[in-house]
């Protein structure tokens, strides 16, 4: 029988199925999925069928998973989404440059950002649920999805430095180690439900119906009839984008319609302002937006002025 390489982890993944989390293998010593990304996919094996995600690929199966950390020493990936699980991600500043914008000053990190949401709300700080320490030195504080909706993972949508991981996202399980600091309980309760007042800031608005093509066309100016249709095509594919393809749904559409800015068809502004719109109404934040347009503009050969 091959040796356990390390048991203290495989007992952290078996520790988290126990409670109905469903888990799968982070890089040893990192907080990246172990595994090949959608990109390198070789279409064999078990993505013989397609792309499985690490959401996908989670399980509970105690002999699957002992199989899999007695392999390696893998550090523990929680699939939220699947779990029923909503994580509030109270990070920390990143360096002495990273200070809290305006609408948070005063702020010295995400603990204090979120005492100050439950503040607004006439709520407690909800600290009596399974709660971890990141490794440095932030808090996961986790609770149980509501029952009827399908939360997505946010960035920044409650605020400076309180992100949430659900669907389409993961957590770092304790009992990991990233650069030899380790996750740790330090409240070992059982997830208590998520506050509704969180919940309600928390559920995204429905995507809106796609743009009429005379309103497109009107907004346009200067472009043409096929170039117009091509822009409201690739922006109907964000809007049907499903959970965990939204990023990629808005750089592929960045990317296919950097053709029609290289003959100068459209603009690289209004490909930018459209795709930025899309992309925010399904949720997707700000940032991660801007991101995925500037890779597919530049990577279809438009774009590189604002990369600079």
């Amino acid at each position: 029988m091959t040796p356990t390489h390390a048991p203290a982890l495989l007992c952290a993944a078996l520790a988290a199925a126990e409670r109905g989390w469903p888990v799968f293998p982070l890089r040893p010593g990192d907080k990246r999925p172990a595994g090949h990304p959608e990109r390198d996919c070789p279409g064999t094996g078990r993505c013989t069928e397609g792309h499985r995600t690490p959401e996908q690929r989670a399980t509970l199966d105690a002999d699957s998973i002992r199989a899999c950390w007695d392999t390696a020493p893998y550090n523990v990936g929680i699939a939220t989404g699947p779990a029923q699980l909503v994580v509030v991600d109270l990070d920390l500043p990143k360096n002495a440059d990273d200070t809290a914008p305006a609408q948070w000053a005063g702020m010295a990190d995400g603990l204090d950002v979120f005492a100050a949401l439950c503040e607004r709300a006439g709520q407690p700080l909800p600290t009596e649920t399974y709660t971890v320490r990141t490794r440095r030195g932030g808090q996961h504080l986790y609770f149980t999805a509501p029952e009827g909706k399908t939360l997505r993972s946010t960035g920044g949508t409650l605020g400076w430095k309180v992100d949430t991981r659900a669907w389409g996202g993961y957590v770092v399980g304790a009992g990991s180690l990233v650069a030899t600091r380790a996750y740790e309980v330090i409240h070992d309760a059982p997830a208590t439900p998520l506050p509704a007042w969180l919940s309600d800031l928390l559920t995204t608005k429905p995507a809106p119906a796609p743009m009429p093509l005379s309103e497109l066309s009107a907004r346009m100016r200067n472009a043409t009839a096929y170039s117009t249709t091509a822009l409201r095509g690739e922006l109907e594919k964000v809007l049907s984008a499903r959970e965990g393809g939204r990023n990629r749904s808005v750089y592929s559409a960045a990317y296919a319609l950097a053709r029609l800015i290289r003959t100068g068809d459209l603009t690289e502004a209004a490909v930018t302002t459209e795709l930025m719109s899309t992309g925010q109404s399904i949720g997707l934040p700000a940032g991660e937006c801007r991101t995925a347009i500037r890779s597919g503009l530049i990577r279809g050969g438009a774009g590189q002025a604002s990369a600079a």
